[in-house]
């Protein structure tokens, strides 16, 4: 019996990782083999790696949150900055000048030709390593963070995220996966930044960038993903390369994510229809329900604040007067929830 379970899973982790599935015809893992240039090809064991990294973000996350801001929070009141003059950062513009000279981050055909024989160089490698830890300690966060409606939506959005980003990884479609990460990753500063602006109770300033937030994810997400990206890895790609089964498989997964896409802006269309019409981000519908457990907490918390607003909220119920945004936990955090299609977390005392 031992002996015909061990030859059934042999069979079927043969199966799993036959190269006939993963990479394009009269190509094996053998032929992957040869140490290329700078980190080599990509492997599947690498992709083990980022469980330790996404420990250690999760752990510095949560250390941040309780010990640094929270008591910030609390006892020290958000002034607006002073503009300082950018100073030159040889770093960064040796980085920039290596990223400009990638012809496949412009020209998208070039994330096909001469494909999987496409060299990983080490900027990449840790690039695509850290993406994949992160969306791995989401998934672990998403669990101790505020229950809402759409649980199981975001839940279902982080394993697309971390599927893909393995799954491009290991049959080395790093390229084009990159492309992915950066186009999602466009929009987020727009999203941080209204929510300073809501931490500051400037509501005006506060409306204004979501709106601009909510124009440049749909521009991004209903405009650019389907028009450029999905345009190389359905056609592009197969006029290159032809498919194969993880080719469907990869398709697949995007075809999903764009669906998320079409949810949530839906949603963000709607938050930024009303800030417009009524002077202030409305409630989001997938937003107001929370567990009981959390309500408790945000409740004692609120009454050891020993301050409120008008309207009976505040700043540690992740509540403040003016526009409101939703804030995890209870805690007045600027963690950014938009990540790789996910939606904003938006939210009203009303």
């Amino acid at each position: 019996m031992a002996t015909a379970a061990a030859e059934a899973l042999g069979l079927l982790w043969g199966w799993l990782w036959s190269g006939r599935f993963w990479l394009p015809q009269n190509v094996s893992w053998a032929d992957l083999e040869g140490p290329g240039d700078g980190y080599g090809y990509p492997r599947a064991r690498h992709v083990l790696s980022v469980f330790p990294l996404a420990a250690g973000l999760f752990s510095v996350r949560m250390l941040f949150e309780r010990f640094i801001a929270k008591p910030c929070a609390l006892r020290i009141g958000i002034e607006d900055s002073a503009v300082y003059q950018v100073e030159s950062n040889v770093t960064l513009e040796k980085v920039f000048t290596s990223i400009s000279k990638m012809p496949w981050l412009w020209d998208t055909r070039q994330c096909w030709y001469n494909y999987p024989y496409q060299p990983l160089s080490r900027e990449l490698y840790y690039y695509y390593l850290t993406q994949l830890a992160f969306y791995w300690s989401l998934v672990f966060s998403q669990f101790i963070d505020v229950k809402r409606k759409d649980f199981l939506m975001m839940f279902m959005h982080h394993l697309i995220a971390v599927t893909l980003i393995s799954f491009s990884y290991i049959n080395n479609m790093v390229r084009v996966g990159a492309i992915i990460l950066c186009l999602h990753d466009s929009a987020d500063s727009l999203l941080e930044a209204a929510k300073l602006a809501n931490y500051a109770r400037q509501e005006r300033l506060c409306n204004t960038l979501f709106v601009i937030f909510g124009a440049a994810f749909m521009v991004t997400r209903l405009g650019i993903f389907p028009l450029w990206i999905l345009n190389t890895t359905l056609f592009e790609s197969w006029e290159i390369i032809g498919p194969f089964p993880s080719w469907w498989l990869f398709n697949g997964l995007l075809l999903i994510l764009q669906m998320l896409h079409v949810i949530w802006s839906y949603l963000i269309a709607r938050t930024a229809f009303k800030a417009l019409v009524r002077g202030k981000v409305s409630k989001d519908d997938r937003s107001d329900v929370e567990s009981s457990s959390e309500e408790d907490e945000t409740t004692h918390t609120n009454n050891l604040s020993g301050s409120s607003s008008s309207n009976g909220a505040n700043c540690m119920n992740g509540r403040m007067g003016g526009s409101h945004l939703a804030e995890e936990q209870g805690t007045c955090k600027a963690a950014g929830n938009l990540h790789f299609g996910a939606s904003p977390r938006i939210h009203s005392c009303d």
